[in-house]
């Protein structure tokens, strides 16, 4: 079915505390993602597409409630929330959403965003299925946008959580394609 608008790429978390060993949340499968998210990343560019780049950042010496649930991580400024080499912003269609939450949605102007760019569908990508991707498109679906989640620009360390998080994804969020069917919605 084709969107009644713009596509827009929207990136999650592909910063080094995911895919550099020696992070706090490096785990080796992620590395996996890289080469599709590349090549959305690069379709999108091709394509004149928006790309959102959504970011965990977490304000350095103040509390934040996901310490609750979490070890502290992705201060503004530090390694482990830095993107990975060649993931960052270029250009004047590319921006940077920075989450304190799992979803890019989530206490940001996203949907503002991408409503006044006359965006209706999403190609979403990163890590980890079962977390932020899963909340973003949630999300995603909750603002009324059409989802595309690329099987393979997406996973994480937890399998049985990301497939489980791929089922509901089809079933109840957006549709879950091939990096192809991804490709060519952002061409």
């Amino acid at each position: 079915m084709e969107a009644a608008g713009e596509t827009a790429l929207i990136l999650i978390d592909v910063i080094n505390s995911f895919y550099a060993p020696g992070m706090p949340n490096y785990y080796p499968e992620a590395a996996a993602t890289l080469d599709p998210l590349r090549k959305l990343l690069a379709a999108a560019r091709a394509g004149g597409k928006i790309v959102v780049h959504a970011v965990e950042r977490h304000y350095p010496s103040f509390d934040d409630f996901e310490w609750r649930k979490l070890p502290k991580h992705h201060f503004i400024g530090d390694d482990d929330a830095a993107f990975v080499e060649g993931f960052g912003p270029e250009g004047s269609r590319e921006i940077v959403v920075p989450k304190r939450r799992y979803s890019a949605f989530f206490a940001t102007d996203l949907a503002l965003f991408l409503n006044e760019q006359r965006v209706r569908r999403l190609v979403v990508g990163g890590v980890k299925t079962n977390v932020c991707i899963r909340a973003t498109i949630q999300d995603a679906f909750a603002n009324g946008f059409e989802v595309l989640l690329p099987r393979e620009a997406t996973n994480s360390n937890r399998p049985h959580l990301a497939a489980a998080s791929l089922e509901d994804v089809e079933r109840y969020f957006g549709r879950v394609v091939t990096l192809d069917e991804a490709l060519k919605a952002l061409a």
